[in-house]
C-alpha cells in the first residue's frame, strides 16, 4: 500500500468514526461479534440505518462481516483499529517529547532562580 492508499485508508477511518453512532457500534463490537438486529437494538433507529452504518465503517475497513448459516456477524477489525493508534501514537510521542524537554528547560530555570536567591552575594548585586 502507498502512501496516498495510507492516507486515504485513515481519512475513511476517521471520517467513519466522527459519527457517535458509529463509535457505540465499534464499541459494542469490541466484545465480540454481533448481527445488524444486535446492534440496532440500543439505538432509536431502524436496521436498515444501523446497515448504513456498518457499510461506511466496513468501506473504511473497521468492520467485516461474515456468514454463519442464516446469520451475518459483523466483526470488528482490530488490525484496523491498530493502525489506527500507531498513526495518533507517534504524534503523540512527538509531542510528549517536547513537553519534556520544555518542563527540563522549566525546571532547570527554576533551579537557576532558586539558587541565585539563596546565594547572598547574587542578591546583593
Amino acid at each position: 500500500m502507498d502512501a496516498t492508499e495510507a492516507d486515504d485508508r485513515l481519512d475513511r477511518a476517521f471520517m467513519a468514526l466522527a459519527d457517535p453512532v458509529r463509535r457505540r457500534i465499534v464499541a459494542r463490537l469490541s466484545r465480540g461479534p454481533a448481527t445488524v438486529t444486535e446492534l440496532a437494538e440500543p439505538f432509536d433507529i431502524t436496521t436498515q440505518g444501523v446497515s448504513k452504518h456498518i457499510q461506511v465503517l466496513e468501506s473504511a475497513g473497521l468492520v467485516t462481516r461474515s456468514r454463519v448459516a442464516q446469520r451475518r456477524p459483523v466483526h470488528l477489525d482490530a488490525a484496523a483499529l491498530e493502525t489506527l493508534t500507531e498513526w495518533i501514537d507517534r504524534y503523540r510521542l512527538i509531542a510528549e517529547q517536547r513537553f519534556r524537554r520544555l518542563d527540563a528547560l522549566l525546571t532547570t530555570a527554576a533551579d537557576g532562580d532558586a539558587a541565585a536567591a539563596s546565594d547572598p552575594e547574587q542578591r546583593s548585586s
